[in-house]
Order: structure tokens, then C-alpha cells, then sequence
């Protein structure tokens, strides 16, 4: 399987990923605050379509490593809060919400979960991005590096490091936009 996030179109990103199951543990590693806080970001999560989502992200907790942040996201060093709205809830397969705003056209994220065995193949899908290259290019190496946190968290691994293994997976991402330009 290939971990590496597609391009789907200039506003779109999407991954996939095989993640060890049972599907009722995904389901929790995405809704529940405490869970989502080891790889993502802590917060309530309201599971219900028009539900509220909030997620605090305080990226310095997501890894097993101590690194310093890089100076263009020193802002968010003590970090940061995003609100959203849940946009679908059918658990435990489907997970909806906007990302970082609570309009209706704002960009949104979807996690869809399907058991595979005793695994759970997850195709994450996040829409309506902007198009512009630096932000395809950090929300892919976001993606990216935040699911591989997760796989380290869900099988029993050290959590890399969040901020160089992001900047690694930036560059890489910088290289496939700009071969498809």
C-alpha cells in the first residue's frame, strides 16, 4: 500500500491507510478527546450531523521525541484551537466535519472506515482546500505525518517526531505538486 497522500484535484487531498483494528478502536482514536489528542488534536466532539467540533492542537504532545518547533509555526507553539461543525456521523464508519471554521463552505474532512480482516482500511479525504501549493503541500505532509503517528500509536510504537518528520514529508509533497505543474 502506498502511505504517501494523492492529489485528487487542486482543492482536494486523500489517503489511505491499514490500520490495525478492531474498527470500534478507529472509531474512538477519531472521536474520542483523549484518544485523538495522541496523534491529532484533543477536544469535544459533538457526534452528531450539526454537532460541534473542536480540536486543540498542541503539537508538542503528538510525539515520544522533543524537538524544537520550526520558526514559521512558532506562533503555535503553545498551540492552537480549530472549530467545526460535524457534517456526517454514521458510526463507526463514517466521520465528517469542517476544518478550522464553522462555515459551511469551509474545507472538510472525512474519514471513512472498512474493515479488512482484523485490520481497518481508512481513506481520509479533505476537501475544498485552497489550491495553492504551499498549502496543498503542508496539508498533505500534515496528513501524512499526523496518520503516521497514528499507526506508531496504534501499534505499540515510539511516536516519531512530529515536526521533522512533517518537514521531511513537506518537501517531498513540494516535489510531486511541482512535477505536476
Amino acid at each position: 500500500m502506498n502511505d504517501f497522500v494523492t492529489f485528487i484535484d487542486l482543492n482536494t487531498v486523500r489517503v489511505e491507510r491499514l490500520l490495525p483494528g478492531p474498527i470500534g478502536r478507529i472509531w474512538t482514536y477519531l472521536t474520542d478527546s483523549e484518544m485523538r489528542g495522541t496523534w491529532l488534536a484533543a477536544g469535544d466532539m459533538e457526534l452528531h450531523a450539526g454537532g460541534r467540533v473542536e480540536l486543540k492542537f498542541i503539537h508538542s504532545q503528538l510525539s515520544d521525541y522533543a524537538e524544537p518547533i520550526p520558526e514559521r509555526y512558532r506562533q503555535f507553539e503553545q498551540g492552537h484551537t480549530n472549530y467545526g461543525i460535524v457534517t456526517r456521523c454514521e458510526e463507526p464508519f463514517l466521520l465528517g466535519y469542517t476544518w478550522g471554521n464553522e462555515s459551511v463552505d469551509a474545507s472538510e474532512v472525512t474519514y471513512e472506515l472498512i474493515p479488512s480482516g482484523e485490520d481497518v482500511f481508512l481513506v481520509l479525504t479533505h476537501r475544498r482546500l485552497s489550491g495553492e501549493r504551499e498549502v496543498m503541500a503542508s496539508v498533505a505532509a500534515g496528513w501524512h505525518t499526523h496518520l503516521d503517528i497514528l499507526g506508531d500509536q496504534l501499534n505499540g510504537r515510539m511516536r516519531r517526531a512530529f515536526w521533522s518528520t512533517h518537514a521531511l514529508m513537506e518537501a517531498e509533497y513540494e516535489k510531486r505538486l511541482s512535477a505536476q505543474a
